[in-house]
């Protein structure tokens, strides 16, 4: 017999009033003095829930201040260092904008990257959300970005529910917007969730049983199709048809979408915005309950959530517009941010759900009256939660004025690596076929997770 000890915890009393948490005994077919049976009947009376490895990716459309948020420096020249000043964290050593009062207490909760030394110098979210540097080659079909791959690899946790769901919006300027599944087809292409598709998510008076006679007849018709299709173009296609119908005969994914089921006092917390108003015109919104979808979409079973949040590129006017944005939006983020982490964490989902926080590059170290901080793709930042990972600590270190990686330089490639890891998927020998059949790796250079943080 094999007896697993567990770190106490609050958990249910099962069966013969031991804890679950305490430990699992095995053989026989029988967990702690119970059957399998009686030990999932427990857990679903106590109302446990069961847990999943996620991810939630926050873009921060625009590329975001690394130097005014994550990484200051106050003893810098003012055309570098700017207004903004550092606050203590909960973290001995650790120091952030004071506009993050909230994270700063939870600073044991994440880990901060300085040093992101391969971002691109356009606004294009491509790299973001494919850990694919634009210029690379690029196979037939173009990459697919994470979610779709997550997807394919893994496939749905619940038939009824997506495995990789979006809660971004549509953005005027195209390159803000997610690339899709690439090669992989429309079959991998995210649940939109603001997108035309949740319209659709209901019957409109077609019962249950005659939706059942309409999949029959489309099964009847692909089967013809088949037979003059012989190269089964439409693979995709059947994905998608499957997908439709599995949530529409399953209210899961609905439920999740719908805040007005959501605890009141957990919707105020995570604050509210205008979804009608895109930030300079070509942006996202600032929507901070788009976090809470995010969680709710976890919750209901996705296996990964991209979210585009506000609109971070505030350089063209004076020295003072960029930091007059950083007054209204870091506060904003700051509240936001604490609410998921907080949220994950009571839910009982913090360890298996990765949040990661960035946008497409830095920012450059000297402050311009002209342009602000423009681009600067040399170095850049990120911000990452959950997962099961160690946290509470700083990667890399930059110059005195933030603008060069002067320890542990970062990749990509490594961060996307660590987003794998923690789902379970092993990118050494993990491929996907592009469109000529031809093997292609999960992340560039098959670059390894982030031993600091794994």
């Amino acid at each position: 017999m094999l007896r697993l000890m567990h770190s106490p915890r609050a958990a249910a009393s099962l069966c013969d009033g031991v804890s679950r948490r305490d430990f699992l005994k095995i053989g026989g077919l029988a967990l702690g003095g119970c059957s399998l049976r009686d030990l999932l009947a427990a857990e679903a009376a106590a109302g446990i829930q069961k847990s999943h490895k996620a991810v939630i990716m926050i873009y921060l459309v625009g590329g975001p201040p690394h130097q005014d948020m994550w990484d200051m420096k106050p003893n810098a020249p003012k055309e570098v260092a700017g207004p903004m000043r550092p606050t203590a964290t909960n973290v001995p050593g650790i120091e952030i904008c004071d506009l993050f009062p909230q994270l700063a207490q939870r600073a044991d909760r994440f880990a901060l990257i300085r040093s992101i030394v391969d971002s691109q110098a356009d606004h294009d979210a491509y790299q973001c959300f494919t850990g694919q540097k634009p210029g690379r080659t690029v196979p037939g079909g173009g990459w697919p970005q994470f979610g779709s791959a997550v997807g394919k690899v893994l496939g749905p946790l619940d038939r009824s529910v997506p495995p990789f769901a979006s809660v971004c919006y549509t953005c005027t300027h195209g390159p803000y917007n997610e690339p899709g599944p690439g090669f992989l087809g429309v079959g991998q292409t995210p649940f939109q969730s603001q997108g035309p598709t949740r319209k659709d998510m209901v019957l409109n008076g077609v019962t249950s049983a005659r939706l059942g006679d309409r999949r029959t007849l489309l099964t009847s018709m692909d089967r013809l199709r088949r037979e003059v299709d012989q190269a089964n173009r439409f693979n995709g296609i059947d994905q998608i048809n499957e997908q439709a119908l599995n949530i529409l005969t399953s209210s899961k994914l609905a439920n999740a979408l719908d805040l007005s089921k959501e605890d009141p006092r957990i919707v105020a917390r995570y604050g509210t915005g205008n979804e009608k108003d895109m930030i300079d015109g070509n942006g996202a919104p600032r929507v901070p309950q788009s976090f809470l979808m995010a969680r709710r979409l976890v919750e209901a079973g996705c296996r990964v959530v991209t979210v585009n949040y506000s609109k971070w590129d505030w350089h063209g006017g004076s020295y003072n517009t960029i930091f007059n944005r950083e007054k209204e939006d870091f506060p904003i983020l700051d509240n936001a941010l604490a609410a998921l982490m907080d949220d994950l964490r009571d839910r009982g989902l913090e360890d298996d759900t990765t949040v990661l926080v960035w946008g497409e590059f830095g920012r450059t170290p000297i402050i311009s009256g002209q342009v602000g901080r423009d681009h600067w793709p040399r170095v850049n930042s990120a911000f990452m939660a959950g997962g099961g990972m160690k946290l509470g600590q700083i990667i890399g270190a930059t110059d005195r004025l933030a603008g060069e990686a002067t320890e542990r330089p970062v990749t990509f490639g490594e961060v996307f690596a660590t987003l794998y890891h923690n789902l379970g998927i092993d990118t050494m020998h993990t491929t996907l076929n592009d469109l000529n059949g031809r093997p292609q790796y999960l992340v560039h250079n098959n670059a390894k997770a982030l031993p600091e943080l794994v």
